[in-house]
């Protein structure tokens, strides 16, 4: 399947280079590449002006499939990314022979970019302009767009790096076009132009208890943050988060929810989770997950001979329900894991997994058993949600393979 884009040449790379690749050259990232220029006089001023366009051509079912992950910061994001890119295969590793602060990972078949990229203020510019970095007069919004929908396309970009460790914009990085493109970070469904070329979309929605035991463990135990910067932080990015951040999952495709148990009264320890998996119903490529019987009302308490729970035990639900107005289906999980050898059980009660074995899911949690959420729903659900991604890949693919010859301008 053939199409064609076209593109003025002040939205992409300054550093694209003209050329015409043979048939054999037109793999998964190369396009053949024709530059023009429009000439025409003004008659006012009597002189000619000029507009350089691109048009790139190649088979549209090689185009990178885009997906969207949005959490806010100390949310998982990176634990779920280690998770995907596991499941697709390879380590994910930032650019060889790049800047060692790139927030880029790289993989076989992925390619992660971190949204904090499109800073449009540094650290100190943030500061004197009194905006926090999930305000969106601190990002640029129109790079983004023009970058994603180029990379979707096949075009190489240079993309620009937020340096975290000092907090500055450091000169751009080259990223050529994956099969598989994630952008994450904390505005990847804010704009509605990037929105739309999402195939596949999730929100990392952890609990304002939950989230502050997180964001501790990190910011202190990796970087040597205090107990009340931390405090102070989260109060700050309060306002920002429930206007810019939050109002994000309402369009997600997939939203896992972190929220204390249900099984202790009155817990305020936050070790046990209780995690929803909730997940949109007339996606397409998407199959929700359900529990023993599709559409029914599920409460399962697994414990007992096939699986080991200490207290407090285990317990999962399902059913369907609606979200911001979307028909969805929820599975839920409340407690943790005492053995993950024994979650096959689990998985052997669960439909529309996704997976290319029976055990594949079990397999995945047993291999990232160090992962923070191993135990519990988050690290379950993560696991599933990117199954369901590289199922949704294949079939976007042989989708495209079947599609007739088409072009788009």
């Amino acid at each position: 399947m053939a199409a064609c884009t076209v593109y003025s040449t002040q939205s992409l790379s300054t550093n694209c280079s003209i050329s015409t690749p043979s048939k054999t050259q037109l793999s998964f990232h190369q396009k053949q590449v024709v530059f023009y220029t429009t000439s025409r006089r003004n008659s006012k001023r009597g002189i000619n002006s000029a507009r350089s366009y691109v048009i790139t051509c190649a088979a549209s079912d090689q185009q990178t499939v885009v997906i969207g992950l949005a959490a806010d910061s100390g949310c998982g994001k990176s634990t779920f990314m280690r998770r995907l890119t596991s499941v697709f295969g390879g380590a994910a590793e930032p650019p060889k022979g790049g800047n060692p602060d790139s927030n880029t990972l790289i993989s076989d078949t992925t390619t992660v970019i971190c949204l904090d990229d499109y800073h449009s203020l540094d650290r100190t510019g943030r500061k004197e302009k009194g905006v926090t970095a999930l305000d969106p007069r601190a990002n640029d919004f129109d790079l983004m767009y023009e970058q994603v929908k180029a990379i979707k396309d096949g075009i190489a970009v240079q993309k620009p790096i937020y340096n975290h460790v000092t907090g500055l914009l450091d000169p751009p990085e080259l990223i050529k076009p994956p099969k598989i493109l994630v952008i994450e970070g904390l505005h990847p469904m804010f704009d509605s132009r990037v929105r739309d070329l999402l195939d596949f979309s999730i929100y990392l929605d952890i609990s304002n208890e939950v989230k502050f035991a997180w964001k501790i463990q990190r910011d202190m135990a990796e970087r040597g943050h205090s107990l009340e910067s931390i405090k102070a932080s989260i109060e700050a990015r309060k306002p920002d988060f429930e206007a810019y951040i939050d109002p994000q999952k309402q369009y997600a495709d997939a939203v896992i929810e972190v929220l204390p148990t249900q099984l202790i009264p009155d817990d305020n320890e936050g070790k046990i989770l209780r995690v929803r998996l909730i997940q949109k119903e007339g996606v397409n490529f998407f199959s929700p997950v359900y529990l023993f019987d599709e559409g029914s009302t599920i409460s399962w308490i697994p414990c007992g001979r096939k699986l080991t729970c200490s207290y407090p035990g285990i317990k999962f639900s399902y059913g369907p329900d609606t979200y911001y107005g979307n028909e969805v289906s929820i599975v839920e999980m409340d407690g943790q894991f005492d053995r993950l050898d024994e979650l096959i059980y689990v998985e052997s009660h669960l439909s529309n997994l996704s997976t290319k074995f029976y055990g594949e899911v079990t397999q995945q949690m047993l291999k990232h058993a160090d992962f923070p959420g191993s135990n519990n729903g988050t690290g379950l659900f993560q696991t599933i949600v990117g199954l369901k991604i590289r199922d949704l890949y294949e079939q976007i693919v042989a989708t495209r393979a079947e599609t007739p010859v088409a072009a788009k301008a």
